[in-house]
């Protein structure tokens, strides 16, 4: 494992970030971490509890208290919630509505940013998410920031959903409520969607997985040089 090499990956919902992080992590003995998937217990964690998402003041006493951990399992991260495994729960419907709106507050995103601050110490790890380049490793050896059509986004998003046996919307549906989460990221005020200014973007519109594999693993080996 390469213990300093820290690679940030961003963009908008159902870009890819996901997908092609857990590969470059495999291929590079990195350790993944899904930022996504804290800010979804956190929704999950509310939604259970019948704590109304949109009370800033409740939610973000609920970041503090709970816990949320990751288990390798082949080529699978799972991801616990209080020691349970949440890790099909975290993608239902419900809780990517209300996602975007419980990771705008600051106070969730500070307790969520320190837990993702402690993963880097050692270094040799990747991260997806929207503010990782810019405020979880501001100083990241590789920034990545993906982006792709809402209309490609939805379609993975919908293929997803139903390879994992998740209840989804339609194909136009899951488009609009892409385009207003890019809206709504991009504009809260508590750390933006935006590109970091050292990052390197890539369209993944028209690329296969594979050929964003090759892309970042290029510009890995290029920093070992």
């Amino acid at each position: 494992m390469m213990k300093k090499l820290t690679v940030a990956i961003d963009g908008p919902a159902s870009s890819g970030k996901s997908t092609i992080a857990k590969l470059i992590a495999k291929k590079h003995q990195l350790i993944y971490l899904d930022t996504g998937a804290m800010y979804r217990c956190v929704t999950l964690f509310c939604l259970n509890e019948n704590i109304d998402c949109s009370n800033e003041a409740l939610v973000s006493k609920a970041s503090k208290e709970i816990d949320i951990t990751f288990q390798n399992d082949g080529d699978t991260q799972r991801v616990f919630l209080n020691g349970n495994d949440v890790t099909k729960a975290i993608r239902d419907q419900n809780v990517t509505s209300h996602v975007s709106l419980v990771s705008s507050y600051e106070a969730v995103r500070k307790e969520m940013v320190s837990r993702q601050q402690n993963y880097i110490q050692d270094g040799g790890i990747i991260m997806d998410g929207r503010d990782i380049g810019t405020v979880v490793m501001p100083n990241a050896t590789l920034k990545i920031f993906m982006i792709a059509s809402a209309r490609v986004r939805a379609q993975r998003r919908y293929d997803e959903n139903i390879a994992k046996g998740i209840v989804t919307s339609s194909l136009d549906v899951l488009e609009q409520e892409i385009r207003e989460r890019d809206l709504f990221d991009s504009t809260r005020e508590v750390t933006p969607l935006k590109k970091a200014e050292d990052a390197i973007e890539i369209d993944t519109t028209s690329l296969t997985i594979d050929e964003v594999v090759c892309q970042i693993s290029n510009m890995i080996n290029a920093q070992k040089v």
